[in-house]
């Protein structure tokens, strides 16, 4: 992996940030660091604020308080985001190109060669038949789409990866595939920050979490010491107890 700042720095760092839309405040001084090497998960309720810190981090809006950093950087240098590899929520690749043509073009972006071997490997890896590729992507499905935009950001090679519900869309088989692509991810040093609606996968996954609701943090921190605080006998118990 490429660090872009030495191990003691935070991959990412979020001091006290505050997000403002009109008068409705949906962040509300934000105080959060995922370490190198981790796989942090992020839990909320639909419209607690996942989505928005997110966008925060990319600078697709604006932050009104606080700072963002990204291996010491901060986020509104584009040479912050460099290490980083992102697949929002609404993924909706353009209509108009065939899977191959997607990759090869996101590829580019990066400055990486389109390698067929290499794409096919990872199209097995997340379960995508071959033959996608030919096919225009306005022709996929929920679950085929999220694989193709999850294939194009492991391509990329990046060292941490941003992710907005990755799961949705997928059926189990691929759930548990894009799993073994998260760990391996971890195993070589890599870093994922990723929200979901999934609490056995963060429970599985994660070596940390946070637990965000009504645009505050609840809860950092493993997620059996989540257990552990609210005298759960499993996460979702636990989450119920978190947000009241």
């Amino acid at each position: 992996m490429r660090f872009f700042a030495t191990m003691d720095t935070a991959a990412l760092r979020f001091r006290q940030v505050v997000k403002r839309y009109g008068e409705a405040s949906v962040l509300q001084g934000i105080d959060l660091e995922v370490a190198p090497g981790e796989l942090f998960g992020l839990l909320g309720v639909n419209g607690a604020g996942k989505t928005s810190l997110i966008k925060c981090l990319f600078d697709f809006v604006t932050v009104d308080e606080g700072s963002i950093d990204i291996f010491g950087l901060s986020h509104r240098a584009p040479a912050a985001r460099r290490p980083l590899a992102f697949l929002p929520e609404r993924f909706c690749p353009p209509y108009y190109l065939s899977g191959a043509d997607f990759l090869r073009y996101m590829l580019k972006l990066q400055g990486l060669p389109y390698e067929r071997l290499a794409v096919a490997d990872m199209l097995d890896a997340l379960d995508l038949d071959q033959s996608a590729l030919k096919r225009p992507v306005r022709d996929y499905s929920k679950g085929m789409t999220q694989k193709l935009g999850l294939a194009a950001c492991l391509l990329a090679r990046k060292d941490t990866l941003v992710l907005d519900e990755p799961m949705s869309g997928l059926d189990p088989k691929a759930r548990a595939l894009l799993k073994v692509q998260l760990q391996g991810l971890r195993a070589r040093g890599g870093t994922a920050f990723f929200s979901s609606h999934a609490l056995a996968d963060i429970e599985e996954l994660c070596d940390r979490m946070a637990i965000l609701h009504d645009g505050a943090l609840r809860f950092v921190g493993t997620p059996a010491a989540c257990r552990q605080r609210y005298g759960a006998a499993n996460l979702e118990q636990a989450f119920l107890a978190c947000i009241g």
